[in-house]
């Protein structure tokens, strides 16, 4: 007896004490966007088709959500130094076909594209970020996007962010999308184009997200990338595509906390 009423006891104290610490353990906030988005059918397209656009969010009670671009790809800092940060990043890159093209084209398949990016916080509102990935399956190739982004925000209920873009793209990728081989120069009457690697585009991309209530907000963002160098060169965008890209989504968030 004199045993069953201690192990009832430090039972009971145990659960008391799960408890507490379940109490005293600090909430974890999230943040989940979805809705559409729009983008170019391909890199050089004329058109652009639809995809779902999810962001998700996550930071500690009572501090404001990390500041992420729209187009920056998947990946969370690993490493943070200052004001530096390191981790991976990942894209996707969908298929380019003939009938995408509407011209009898080789075929690029879908891409996972993986990396790494650097980023770094200059002052609370100017963040740098570069990122370098290699295209598995698809184009191959490698591809970096650069940008800088001015951010104001009110912490949560308002951020803002607007600022310059350049992407980069070596031999291979550029050849996908950008090239004519001399099989496609005599299925569609084109000039044969090796395209080279370089500066693949430069633009802007703006952001915004605003809550309307604490649990309801929306996110939205529009990009322009213009092609130069040899992807504006190249006689496949000039006959069937366009240097003009165009992007951009909306959606409804949606804000809870719980605890860790």
């Amino acid at each position: 007896m004199i045993m069953r009423t201690i192990l009832t006891a430090t039972a009971s104290l145990a659960t008391l004490s799960t408890a507490a610490t379940a109490q005293d353990a600090p909430a974890k906030r999230t943040r989940i966007a979805a809705g559409p988005q729009i983008g170019p059918s391909y890199p050089g397209a004329d058109g652009v088709s639809f995809s779902p656009l999810f962001d998700l969010s996550r930071a500690k009670a009572g501090e404001d959500f990390a500041f992420e671009a729209a187009d920056e790809s998947i990946g969370s800092p690993l490493v943070r130094l200052g004001g530096a940060s390191f981790g991976p990043a990942f894209g996707f890159q969908g298929s380019r076909t003939a009938r995408d093209v509407g011209a009898p084209v080789r075929k690029v398949g879908f891409t996972v594209e993986a990396g790494g990016f650097v980023q770094y916080q200059f002052t609370p509102a100017i963040r740098g970020r570069a990122e370098l990935r290699k295209g598995i399956g698809g184009h191959r190739g490698w591809v970096s996007d650069v940008s800088m982004d001015y951010v104001v925000r009110d912490h949560d209920r308002s951020v803002f962010s607007i600022g310059p873009r350049v992407t980069i793209s070596d031999d291979r990728y550029n050849r996908a999308y950008f090239g004519v081989s001399p099989t496609d120069a005599a299925a569609t009457g084109l000039s044969r184009f090796k395209a080279s690697g370089g500066i693949q585009a430069v633009g802007a991309t703006a952001g915004l997200i605003r809550q309307i209530t604490p649990v309801w907000g929306f996110y939205s963002y529009a990009s322009y990338d213009r092609l130069v160098s040899d992807a504006a060169r190249s006689p496949l965008v000039r006959a069937y595509g366009s240097r003009d890209q165009f992007s951009g989504g909306v959606a409804l968030t949606y804000t809870f906390a719980a605890k860790r």
